[in-house]
C-alpha cells in the first residue's frame, strides 16, 4: 500500500511538471513582476515602532503568504517552519510542542524558555519568563508574527534572553459585518473549525473568534482535543488615546503516550509507554486572559504607551507517579514612555518605563493509583508567590538617513516564595531569587536602498522557570535550591538584502558564550520524574539564512538554513546519572548540545499553474542530533529528510474570497524521531507521524 501511494504521488508531480513545462515558463517572458521585501515595513517587538530596515537585530516577518498555506493550522511549528535559527519538536503531532531559539531552552522538557511571547501585546510568559503554551493563540486568525532572534533580555528581561515572538491577530477593514471561516479535516481524525466575526465603525473594529479541534494522533493515547475564543477591539477614542481591549479562553486537553526505547520505536512506534494507558497521563489547561493595550499621544514628540492584563488557570496533569492539581493566577502590566528628540545632526528616540508581573500558584499533589485515580494522601501541598519586576532604558538615535544605533538596558529582580502546607515530614518551605542588568548595544548601515548591515552584542539570562524549580529531586515538594539562571553574551553581524529585484536574503552569524546551562536528569528513586541541574558551559557558533527568490509572478521560492555548531566548553566532565550503574556517560568538552542538529534546511516552492490554482512543494532536513551531552551515535537521531504537497485553488463567489486546499505531509512516509528525551532507564525516543493528508476550506467576506 505505501509504494503504491509513492507510486501514485510521483505520477502526480510528473503530471504537473509537465503542466509547468508548457503553461509556466511559456509565460516567463511576458512576465514584468518584480519583487521587492517591504523594508519599510513596520515592527514593533523591540518595543519602538521602527521600520525593518531600522532594525538591529536578527528579524523574520511571516504574513499572511505564509500563514495561508498551513498544512491544518493547529500548532506553532507550522507558521514558523521558514524562520532560521529555531528549532520546534512537536511532541505529539498536536499542540504540544518545544520550541527554541540558537539552542536556549533547548534542554527543557516541554514549554518554552527564554522567548518573550507576546498576543496582540499581552505576554504569555510567566514572572520567570516560563511559557507553558501556545494553546491561546487560534493560527487562522492570526495575520502578521514577528520573530527577533538573540539575546533581548535587556528588551523584556529573562523570559527574552533568546529572542521575541511578536504574535498580531487580524483586524476587521471598515466594513459593518466581515470575517472569515475555517474548516480542516484529514489523517488521524485531525479536524479544526474556526469562525471569526467582526465589524468596522468610525472609530475602530472589533472582532470575536471561536474554534473547535480534535485528534487521536499517530500514537495510541495521544487524543487531543481544544475550545478557543479570543476577541480584540481596536478603539480610537481620540486622535490621541488608542485602546485595545482583549480577552481570551481557552479549554485544552492531550492525553500522554510518553517516550520509548529504540527497540519499542522498532517493534511498533504507534505504541504508547507502558505505563501511558494504565495510568492515564494526560494533561488538562482550561484558561482566560483578559487584557488592555494602550498608546497615548501626548503631543508630536511625546507618547506614552502601557498594558494590562490578569489571567486564570487550572491546570492538571497525571503522571505514573502523581495526580497533579494547580490553580494560577498571573495579574501584570507594563508602562513606557517615549521621547522623540529632533537635533541638528541627528534624531534622539528615548524610552524609560517598566513590567511587572505576579502570579500566585496554590497547587498539590496525590499518589496515581492507576486510571488517574488519586489516592487518600496527599503527597504535595503548597502555594508559590512569584513576583518579576524590570526597568529599562532604551535609547536610538539615528545619525543620517544611513546610519542609526540603539542602547537597551535593563534590570530584572524575580522572587518566588513557596509555602509548604502540608510540613509533612518536615517544612519544605523557601525562597529563591534572582537579579541580573543586562544591556545590548546595536548599529544600523544602510548603504543603499536594498541593503542593510547590521551588528549588535547582547547579553541574556534565563532564570530557572517555575516548571525547573518546583521540580525538587530532594523531596516531593519544596524549590530546588541548587539551581541558578543561566547566562549568555556575545556578537551578531548580518545583512539583509534584494538582488535585482527578483532575489531577497537575509543572513545573519553569531558567536554565544553560556554559563551554567540547564540539564535534565532523573534519580533512581523517583524514575518517571524530570529534574533540572546546571550543567556547565558552552560556546555557540551559528549562522542563519533566509532567501526569497522570485523569477516571476508564477513561481515563489524561499528557504531557510540554519547552522548550529554548539559545545560544551566545561574542561570537567559531568557525570549522567544512569538506572544501571554499569553504564558510565559524561558530558565532555567539545562534545554537542543535545537535540542541536548542526544542519536545518527548510524549503518551499509555490507555482501558479493558472490564475486561480497553485501547487506547492516543502521539503524539511535535519542532520544527526544527540539524545544526552555524551553524543553516543548509538543512541543518536540520525539525520532525515521530509517532504510535502499542496494543491491550492481560490476564487471569487458573490464577492466572498474562497481558498480549498488539499495538503500532504511526509508523503513518503518517512520513519523518523520527533522529539527526544535523556532517560536514566535507556533514554526516550518520541516517533514521527508518516503520511498525513489534510482538506482545508478558507471562506473570507
Amino acid at each position: 500500500m505505501k509504494n503504491f501511494v509513492k507510486i501514485i504521488i510521483l505520477i502526480f508531480i510528473l503530471q504537473m511538471l509537465l503542466v509547468l513545462q508548457t503553461t509556466v515558463f511559456s509565460q516567463m517572458k511576458k512576465d514584468t513582476a518584480e519583487y521587492i521585501y517591504p523594508f519599510d515595513i513596520l515592527i514593533t517587538a523591540p518595543r519602538l515602532s521602527l521600520q525593518l530596515k531600522e532594525s538591529p537585530f536578527a528579524t523574520s516577518i511571516i504574513n499572511t503568504g505564509i500563514l495561508n498555506t498551513m498544512p491544518r493550522s493547529i500548532s506553532v511549528d507550522e507558521p514558523l517552519k521558514l524562520v532560521p535559527g529555531l528549532k520546534i519538536d512537536n511532541q505529539a503531532d498536536g499542540e504540544r510542542v518545544h520550541l527554541s531559539i540558537r539552542g536556549q531552552g533547548i534542554l527543557s522538557e516541554r514549554g518554552i524558555r527564554g522567548i518573550k511571547v507576546l498576543l496582540d501585546g499581552i505576554p504569555l510568559n510567566d514572572p520567570t519568563g516560563f511559557t507553558p503554551d501556545f494553546y491561546d493563540v487560534d493560527w487562522p486568525g492570526v495575520e502578521k508574527i514577528e520573530v527577533l532572534r538573540g539575546p533581548a533580555a535587556s528588551l523584556y528581561g529573562g523570559s527574552s534572553s533568546s529572542g521575541i515572538i511578536n504574535i498580531m491577530t487580524g483586524d476587521i477593514l471598515q466594513k459593518p459585518v466581515g470575517g472569515k471561516v475555517f474548516l480542516s479535516s484529514g489523517t488521524f481524525n485531525t479536524w479544526k473549525a474556526f469562525g471569526k466575526v467582526g465589524t468596522g465603525f468610525k472609530q475602530g473594529n472589533a472582532f470575536v473568534s471561536f474554534s473547535k479541534e480534535m485528534g487521536d494522533g499517530y500514537r495510541v493515547h495521544t487524543h487531543y482535543w481544544a475550545d478557543k475564543i479570543w476577541s480584540k477591539l481596536n478603539w480610537n477614542v481620540t486622535k490621541n488615546i488608542y485602546l485595545q481591549p482583549v480577552f481570551g479562553y481557552v479549554n485544552f486537553y492531550n492525553e500522554n503516550a510518553e517516550g520509548l526505547n529504540r527497540q519499542q520505536v522498532s517493534e511498533n512506534p504507534r505504541q504508547p509507554n507502558g505505563d501511558a494507558i494504565p495510568k492515564h497521563e494526560y494533561i488538562q489547561t482550561s484558561r482566560f486572559t483578559g487584557g488592555l493595550k494602550g498608546d497615548i499621544t501626548v503631543n508630536k514628540n511625546q507618547s506614552v504607551s502601557f498594558t494590562g492584563f490578569i489571567r486564570g488557570t487550572k491546570y492538571s496533569e497525571s503522571v505514573p507517579s502523581q495526580v497533579i492539581s494547580r490553580k494560577m493566577t498571573a495579574p501584570g502590566g507594563s508602562l513606557q514612555y517615549n521621547l522623540k528628540m529632533p537635533g541638528r545632526s541627528f534624531t534622539n528616540h528615548l524610552s524609560i518605563g517598566g513590567d511587572i508581573q505576579y502570579q500566585e500558584i496554590e497547587a498539590s499533589s496525590k499518589a496515581n493509583l492507576g486510571g488517574s485515580i488519586e489516592g487518600p494522601d496527599l503527597l504535595s501541598d503548597y502555594t508559590v508567590k512569584q513576583t518579576g519586576m524590570g526597568a529599562f532604558l532604551l535609547d536610538r538615535l539615528e545619525f543620517s538617513a544611513k546610519w542609526s544605533a540603539m542602547l537597551c538596558l535593563r534590570y530584572d529582580q524575580m522572587t518566588n516564595k513557596l509555602t509548604d502546607n502540608l510540613k509533612n515530614p518536615v517544612d519544605l518551605s523557601g525562597d529563591k531569587n534572582f537579579n541580573r542588568a543586562t544591556g545590548r548595544i546595536g548599529l544600523t548601515y544602510t548603504p543603499a536602498k536594498n541593503m542593510n548591515i547590521y551588528a549588535n552584542w547582547g547579553m541574556g539570562f534565563l532564570p530557572p522557570a517555575t516548571e525547573e524549580l518546583i521540580a525538587n529531586p530532594d523531596a516531593f515538594g519544596g524549590f530546588n535550591q541548587n539551581l541558578t539562571f543561566a547566562t549568555s553574551q556575545g556578537p551578531e553581524l548580518g545583512i539583509r538584502s534584494f538582488i535585482g529585484k527578483k532575489l531577497y536574503f537575509d543572513l545573519a552569524g553569531y558567536y554565544l558564550e553560556t554559563k551554567d546551562d540547564f540539564d535534565r536528569f532523573r534519580v533512581p528513586s523517583r524514575p518517571y520524574e524530570t529534574f533540572y541541574t546546571n550543567a556547565g558551559q558552552s560556546r555557540r557558533i551559528g549562522a542563519e539564512l533566509f532567501a526569497k527568490i522570485t523569477p516571476c509572478e508564477r513561481i515563489n521560492f524561499q528557504f531557510a538554513y540554519t547552522y548550529s555548531n554548539f559545545k560544551y566548553t566545561s574542561s570537567d566532565p559531568i557525570k549522567i546519572i544512569m538506572d544501571d550503574t554499569t553504564i558510565h556517560k559524561f558530558i565532555e568538552k567539545d562534545n554537542f548540545l543535545p537535540n542541536s542538529p548542526e544542519h536545518q534546511f527548510i524549503a518551499d516552492l509555490d507555482i501558479m499553474i493558472t490564475r486561480g490554482f497553485n501547487i506547492g512543494f516543502t521539503s524539511e532536513t535535519y542532520s544527526r542530533s544527540y539524545i544526552d551531552g555524551a553524543n553516543l551515535v548509538s543512541e543518536s537521531v540520525g539525520g532525515y529528510t521530509l517532504w510535502g504537497a499542496r494543491l491550492v485553488y481560490k476564487t471569487l463567489l458573490m464577492h466572498t474570497s474562497t481558498e480549498i486546499s488539499v495538503n500532504a505531509r511526509n508523503i513518503f512516509g518517512k520513519s523518523y524521531i520527533a522529539f527526544t528525551e535523556p532517560d536514566p532507564g535507556g533514554n526516550s525516543y518520541q516517533p514521527g507521524t508518516p503520511l498525513e493528508v489534510f482538506l482545508n476550506a478558507r471562506i473570507g467576506f
